[in-house]
């Protein structure tokens, strides 16, 4: 779908997935139990190689891994995903990062070169994000960024445990891209 290029910045490097990074991202979602969180897509430590098989063999899903440039491991992965080509649509997600990066400069960095790419080299003219309706932790960061929140599909989805929920949506304009640039820009340059 994308020809991902590797992308690099502030300590943080995102490459396309591959199977070379299941032995990282192992470790990665342990880091927390992240699998134990139900409103997340992150994968059981015996399932890695089926998420990485599964990212790739989704047909509007280009997938990275998150890589921590000091010590050269993965600590989580990001996608574009529901790639849209015709209306030049598409959605970042599908992220996770080991919990010691949680509330790092991680997620904005990751954030900062993926709408980068998105807007400025493919020139896609809508970035759009989405969470489960209870994903609280995930809106907030989404929220973070200043992007628009766009509404709420009520009952679209079912939770690991069972649970029927709903997918809060969000979403960012070329247009807004400038402005939100600079945002993300300011909190990195203010975090160091």
């Amino acid at each position: 779908m994308l020809n991902l290029p590797t992308l690099s910045s502030n300590g943080v490097t995102l490459e396309p997935l591959n199977l070379s990074h299941a032995k990282d991202l192992v470790a990665a979602c342990k880091d927390g139990e992240l699998w134990l969180i139900t409103t997340t897509s992150v994968p059981e430590p015996d399932m890695v190689v089926n998420y990485i098989n599964n990212a790739h063999t989704t047909h509007d899903r280009c997938a990275f891994a998150v890589i921590d440039e000091v010590t050269g491991r993965a600590i989580g992965s990001t996608s574009y995903h529901d790639i849209l080509p015709l209306p030049k649509r598409l959605e970042i997600g599908y992220t996770w990062y080991a919990k010691s990066y949680w509330r790092t400069h991680v997620n904005t960095v990751c954030k900062l070169m993926m709408l980068t790419y998105a807007f400025e080299t493919l020139e896609y003219l809508t970035v759009g994000w989405r969470t489960d309706d209870a994903n609280y932790r995930s809106q907030q960061a989404i929220e973070r960024l200043g992007v628009k929140k766009d509404g709420t599909i009520r009952g679209n989805r079912v939770c690991r445990d069972g649970v029927i929920s709903g997918t809060t949506m969000y979403s960012l304009t070329a247009t807004e891209w400038p402005n939100i640039k600079e945002t993300l820009q300011e909190k990195l340059t203010s975090a160091h």
